[in-house]
């Protein structure tokens, strides 16, 4: 315990100031700095959206003891229980263990539950009823199999480089676009009555040097894990506008990445969570850290961390930094009451703000085991008892995934080869298009490209129920057509590819993926992040081969990005170009409703396609650049990344961000702009009230604190808020600090109890979360009318665009889109507004959101470098 003790003080000023976290204050003059930001913010019981959940809350927390609201905070080990990661229990008040589970695209290691299409795909579907509808049923699923919260969905990667391994998990590099998605999913998880966690905040772009472990175990030397330097301007404008929207949105949970900002880690970065999150949005959720992720135990706390996970320092150590800990730093006051407070209090106002109650279902699966029977304690294997129930939570959902998928497949390029209408020959290339030899879960977390991709590896994967890949409902199609159909499903079976695809009448589909992860995985080379950015198993090479046969060449691309065309895209044999994303359990069926027009296709490329690695402007950190230090990665580019990068550099890609098409043809006229006039923009001025604490206190006589052993039995690893003997408080007294008062070895502020400022660009105590209550002001309405010229029905994505006008702003960005459904010959008015924030830069001087003098521009089109209307903005 001692040892412990010793590392939670030790490190609390290095971290707190923002310095890197490496145990001692040695550093590099020249590396970026992150300012301290204390004390962190209490909660407001005002807030729109919180006021019952925070009386239900305060209600309950006030009931408790110490020790139970530490065990609300820390997590039990892990392996320790059931889920990937549990808080411990409060059996006095029948609390069962909070139970939080992956993934943002289904249930991880559970049964009879779904895999849906990833984040990155249904972005594509440019869709918000999709995105609500999806994360509903995602979220109803995880309720019904006893999960608490659901951890994602992601906007962390926001996908700075389109290497970077996780990308497919969150939705895309447009920040606007990104943040609709998150924000949608999350009301749908919400709505279901779980909490959503979104994650990984902030700045979490590669994988590579994610965790100083993982990285020592590849060779590589460092002593912390990497840093993302970023600006003001940049932070605000592009990586916390997601965060933004899901705050506003009412999201109870987010998670801190791995990685440090600007050299301080992010789960303990005080400009982050106090400073960003909890004042300037107005957060009244709780913080969770990412598994592992949390380096210290008073520094985290007093930045702004509420729940740290799993609980122990590393994987079955049994040592924590808080537990025992943060029970000794309460009782010595270097923690002060009212944060432990409001630790438990976030944690439960977002428990009761999604309709959850105290009698919550049982957890009835699994992570460690499918057998039914089994160990409740699977790291002490201790407690055999039944831990599965194989509880059916799917409830149809496979119609939705299908939907959701196939209205999510982008239709890049189209010379009449589109849509398939009986042809009398199909042949099928591409080990993509058949099933794995291995089954569908054959490789653990689906860390292999084996078979049809539909989705990436690593903890946000799901077990598939089931996977229909495009052979299986390409057959079935064909039969019903009267259609020939052959297939060679082996990538490297050169001469039966020629052979098939040289006959007369064929139409060849060829089926290529590139796949990528989390850095825990590395598969064929990728440690995670993609180490280039070529099609997977040959797959240019294929379609080269192919298409030189085969004058009626069709792809079809799995992937979780972007992948370089240049080679073959421009091809007249190449007659079709489809990018299915990563498309869940029903892959099969959604790529043939697309094929053979029973969906006809609308959606767009949530990414640029560029025509080689070099015109992104950012790639991923491969060699560590710091020496022994932490490496750093400075965000040089700004806010210029994918779509904006390439407009601003002038550069052409191959299909812009935003690009899709239909099997019909659209016509834009008539736009229209109104002015509305809203109050003026205030900063926000005031201040919260003191600092509140809930209950009766606590005692610090250490005796009160002893391990219950005449109550139950220890379990090992298992994380406890109790104290084994009353000299633990002698044994940390042999800290350097042990005798000073917080006030003389924290930063300044850093435990105070008295009322604060409100911060000016953020809400006011009685309004909604999400900043200054002033941006979402509504300053224009925008309408067009779209008309379907061609003659079949279809849905069009249109697109609004803003030129901000100042010479550091990207030529346009994206504000605006809806998906509309249009019958032929029929017109369709599109409608949106245009809220203060979407005209706004970050100002750093005045620290607040401003609308520059800078003339300001609209466009509406069908994509980012397709904008036929255009009109200014008075």
């Amino acid at each position: 315990m001692r040892s412990a003790v010793l590392v939670t003080l030790a490190a609390t000023y290095s971290s707190a100031v923002g310095l890197p976290e490496t145990y001692h204050l040695d550093r590099r003059d020249d590396l970026a700095h992150s300012p301290p930001v204390y004390p962190s913010p209490w909660m407001s019981p005002n807030a729109i959206g919180w006021e019952e959940a925070y009386q239900k809350a305060k209600d309950f927390v006030s009931q408790l003891h110490l020790d139970e609201k530490v065990n609300l905070t820390t997590g039990v080990g892990w392996q320790g229980e059931q889920c990937v990661g549990q808080v411990g229990s409060i059996p006095r008040l029948g609390f069962r263990s909070l139970c939080m589970q992956d993934s943002p695209l289904g249930v991880r290691f559970g049964d009879y539950s779904s895999a849906f299409p990833s984040g990155q795909t249904v972005a594509a579907s440019f869709d918000r009823d999709l995105f609500y509808r999806r994360g509903q049923a995602i979220g109803a699923e995880h309720k019904g199999k006893g999960v608490t919260v659901v951890l994602g969905p992601v906007a962390g990667p926001i996908g700075r480089t389109p290497e970077g391994g996780r990308n497919w998990e969150g939705f895309s590099p447009d920040p606007w676009l990104s943040g609709i998605g998150i924000a949608e999913t999350t009301k749908g998880i919400q709505d279901a009555g779980v909490i959503a966690c979104a994650k990984h905040y902030i700045a979490n772009e590669q994988e590579h040097f994610r965790q100083v472990g993982e990285s020592v175990g590849r060779g590589f030397n460092i002593s912390g894990t990497l840093s993302s330097n970023i600006d003001d301007k940049t932070m605000h404008e592009l990586y916390l506008w997601p965060f933004v929207d899901v705050v506003k949105a009412g999201v109870g949970s987010i998670m801190c990445s791995y990685n440090q900002v600007n050299n301080s880690y992010a789960c303990q970065n005080s400009k982050l969570l106090n400073g960003l999150l909890k004042s300037e949005l107005g957060f009244q959720g709780f913080v969770m850290s990412d598994w592992q992720a949390q380096h210290s135990g008073v520094a985290s706390a007093v930045a702004g961390l509420d729940m740290t996970m799993p609980g122990d320092t590393e994987f079955n150590t049994g040592l924590s930094y808080w537990g025992t800990n943060l029970t000794l730093a309460v009782i010595n006051g270097t923690v002060p009451e009212y944060r432990i407070d409001d630790m438990a209090m976030r944690i439960m106002a977002a428990f009761f703000k999604v309709g959850l109650e105290l009698d919550q279902p049982e957890i009835n699966f699994d992570s460690w085991t499918l057998d039914t029977y089994g160990p409740i304690h699977y790291a002490a294997n201790e407690g055999f008892q039944q831990i599965n129930w194989h509880v059916d939570v799917q409830n149809g959902h496979g119609a939705l995934i299908r939907e959701v998928a196939a209205k999510s497949t982008v239709l890049l390029k189209n010379e009449g080869a589109l849509p398939l209408k009986k042809p009398k020959f199909l042949a099928v290339v591409g080990e993509d298009a058949g099933p794995s030899a291995l089954g569908p879960n054959g490789c653990a977390d689906r860390g292999c490209d084996e078979g049809t991709l539909a989705m990436g590896w690593g903890s946000g994967t799901a077990n598939f129920p089931y996977l229909i890949a495009p052979i299986d409902a390409l057959n079935f199609q064909a039969a019903d057509d009267g259609t020939r159909i052959e297939a060679v499903l082996n990538n490297s079976a050169t001469s039966q590819i020629t052979d098939l695809v040289s006959q007369a009448d064929a139409t060849a589909l060829v089926f290529v993926n590139a796949d990528s992860g989390e850095g825990y995985i590395e598969y064929d080379g990728n440690a995670g992040d993609r180490k280039n950015l070529t099609l997977w198993g040959n797959g240019d090479e294929i379609i080269k081969n192919v298409s030189s046969l085969c004058n009626n060449t069709i792809v079809i691309i799995h992937s979780v990005g972007p992948t370089l065309l240049t080679d073959w895209y421009d091809s007249p044999n190449v007659t079709a170009i489809i990018w299915a994303g990563l498309p869940g359990q029903e892959s099969g069926r959604s790529i043939v409703d697309v094929l053979y027009g029973k969906v006809n296709p609308a959606a767009r490329t949530p990414f640029t396609w560029g025509a080689k690695r070099e015109d992104y402007g950012t790639d991923v950190l491969y060699e560590p650049n710091n020496g022994d230090g932490a490496p750093q990665q400075d965000f040089t580019e700004g806010v210029f990344i994918d779509y904006r990068h390439f407009d601003k550099k002038n550069i052409t890609p191959i299909y812009e961000f935003g690009f899709g098409l239909s099997y019909t043809t659209f016509e834009y006229s008539d736009l229209a702009v109104e002015k509305k006039y809203p109050t003026a923009y205030n900063p926000t001025a005031g201040e919260t009230a003191e600092a509140p604490t809930f209950g009766a206190g606590f005692s610090t006589d250490l005796n009160d604190y002893l391990f219950p052993s005449d109550s139950f039995r220890y379990i090992w690893q298992y994380i406890y808020p109790y104290v084994n003997t009353s000299s633990s408080a002698a044994e940390a007294s042999q800290d350097p600090h042990y005798g000073q008062t917080a006030d003389e070895f924290l930063p300044s502020k850093a435990i105070d109890a008295a009322a604060q400022p409100l911060h000016p660009a953020g809400p006011t105590l009685d309004g909604e979360s999400g900043g200054n209550n002033g941006l979402w002001d509504e300053l224009y309405t925008v309408t067009a009318q779209i008309t379907n010229t061609g003659d079949v029905a279809g849905d069009e994505v249109v697109q609004l665009y803003v030129s901000l006008g100042g010479s550091d702003d990207p030529p346009v960005v994206l504000r605006g889109f809806d998906r509309i459904h249009i019958e032929p010959g029929q017109s369709v008015q599109f409608n949106t507004t245009l809220v203060r924030r979407d005209l706004s830069n970050w100002d750093t001087a005045s620290q607040n959101w401003v609308i520059t003098d800078h003339p300001k521009t609209v466009y509406v089109g069908p994509s980012s470098r397709k904008l036929p209307l255009s009109a200014s903005l008075s």
